[in-house]
C-alpha cells in the first residue's frame, strides 16, 4: 500500500487536458511535492481560495479574488498569516482571467506555479478536487486477474499456476470483460468504494501459460477489455489434494447451509470473498458466474441460504402435531367362542 507522491509538473501533466491548464509563471516549482510530511495540525488543505488566513496546497483565484488582489500595488508573503512558500505549491486562476501583476511577481519570487484555466471557478474547484483525490489516493497492487463478470467487478486470486489466466480466458470467450491481468492497481476513491485500474503498459494484455502474451482487444474486440472497474467481490481459487479429495472439499465447504462470511480487507475496505475449490473436471467459469450472480442477489438483500432455512421452518410449523392414538376397545367374543368356553352339566 502506498500514497502517490506527485510533483507539480506531474500534476500539471495529469490535469492539463481535462482542465485546459496553461502555465503562466513560476516554472521553477515544477519539482515541488504536492504531498508534504508535516504534522497534522500544520498540514495545509489540498485545495481552496487564495486568502491571507488559511493555507492550501493549491490556491484558487476567481473573479472576486482577482479584483481583491488587483487593488494591491505590492504583495509580499509576509502579509500571509502562514508561511506561503512552505505551504502553497500552485496558484490557479479560473475563468481565463489575467492574473494580477503582483500575483505573477509573487509566484516568480517564491517559486510557486501559477496556472490559468478557462473553467468557471465552481466547476474548476469541484473537478480539480475530484481528479486530485484520485491522483493522491492510497493504492495497492494485488496479484490476480480483474474481470467484469455480468457487470460486476471481480478479482480472481490464487497461488501461482492455479489457473487464474486460463479461467479469465474462458470467461472472456463466454462474453465477459478483462480489466487487468497480473498487477491490477486498486484505489479507494470513496469510503467503502475501491476502483481497479489497469496499468497503462498492461492494458489489453493477458498472459496464459503455454500460449504466452495475448492481446485480448485484437483477438476478441475492444468490447472485451476496459481500463477500470469498481471492485465488488473476490473469488479465491484453492487447489484441492487428489490424495484426499473428499476431505479437502468438505473442509472448504464448511457449513453448506450457513451464510458465506469470508472477506478480505483492501485499503481498509472489507470486500466479500468466495473460495472455490479447484479440481479436475470442475467447470470453473460456470462456478464463477454462479458466484457472481449469487453475490448480486446478496447485495440486493436476498440470500438463498436464509430463504431455504425460512421455508424449512415454515414447513415444520405448518405440519400438524402428532396425535396419540388410543388402543382399540376389546372385541366382543363371537357365539362360537362363547359355546366353546361354556360349562355343560351333562359333560361334567
Amino acid at each position: 500500500m502506498s500514497t502517490r507522491q506527485l510533483t507539480v509538473d506531474d500534476a500539471f501533466s495529469a490535469l492539463q487536458e481535462d482542465l485546459k491548464l496553461s502555465w503562466v509563471a513560476g516554472q521553477g516549482a515544477a519539482q515541488r511535492k504536492l504531498t508534504r510530511d508535516m504534522a497534522p495540525d500544520e498540514r495545509p488543505r489540498l485545495l481552496g481560495p487564495l486568502n491571507f488566513n488559511s493555507p492550501n496546497r493549491i490556491q484558487l483565484l476567481g473573479s472576486a479574488e482577482v479584483r481583491l488582489f488587483a487593488n494591491d500595488t505590492s504583495l509580499d508573503s509576509d502579509r500571509f498569516e502562514y508561511s506561503l512558500p512552505n505551504t502553497c505549491d500552485m496558484i490557479v486562476v479560473s475563468n481565463n482571467l489575467l492574473p494580477p501583476p503582483n500575483i505573477v511577481s509573487l509566484a516568480k519570487r517564491e517559486e510557486i506555479a501559477l496556472l490559468r484555466s478557462p473553467l468557471e471557478y465552481s466547476q474548476l474547484h469541484s473537478r480539480m478536487r475530484f481528479l486530485l483525490t484520485q491522483l493522491l489516493a492510497e493504492r495497492e497492487i494485488i496479484h490476480g486477474v480483474m474481470m467484469d463478470v455480468h457487470g460486476t467487478g471481480v478479482l480472481i486470486t490464487g497461488d501461482a499456476s492455479v489457473g487464474k489466466s486460463e479461467l479469465a480466458l474462458e470467461l472472456i470467450s463466454r462474453g465477459h470483460i478483462l480489466v487487468a491481468d497480473d498487477a491490477p492497481e486498486f484505489t479507494r476513491i470513496a469510503p467503502g468504494t475501491l476502483e481497479c485500474q489497469c496499468p497503462a503498459l498492461l492494458r489489453d494484455f493477458l498472459e496464459v501459460r503455454g500460449l504466452g502474451v495475448l492481446n485480448i482487444a485484437l483477438m476478441y474486440g475492444d468490447a472485451h477489455t476496459r481500463s477500470r472497474k469498481i471492485l465488488r467481490c473476490i473469488v479465491h481459487l484453492k487447489p484441492v489434494s487428489s490424495d484426499d479429495f473428499s476431505k479437502d472439499m468438505a473442509d472448504l465447504a464448511g457449513d453448506r447451509i450457513g451464510e458465506p462470511s469470508g472477506t478480505r480487507t483492501v485499503l481498509g475496505v472489507n470486500v466479500p470473498e468466495r473460495t472455490i475449490p479447484v479440481a479436475p473436471g470442475r467447470n470453473m467459469a460456470v462456478l464463477v458466474e454462479a458466484a457472481v450472480r449469487d453475490q448480486i442477489l446478496r447485495a440486493g438483500g436476498y440470500s438463498a441460504s436464509a430463504d431455504l432455512v425460512s421455508k424449512q421452518a415454515e414447513a415444520l410449523r405448518a405440519k400438524p402435531a402428532h396425535r396419540r392414538v388410543s388402543p382399540p376397545p376389546p372385541r366382543p367374543k363371537s357365539g362360537t367362542e362363547m359355546q366353546t368356553h361354556s360349562t355343560d352339566p351333562e359333560t361334567n
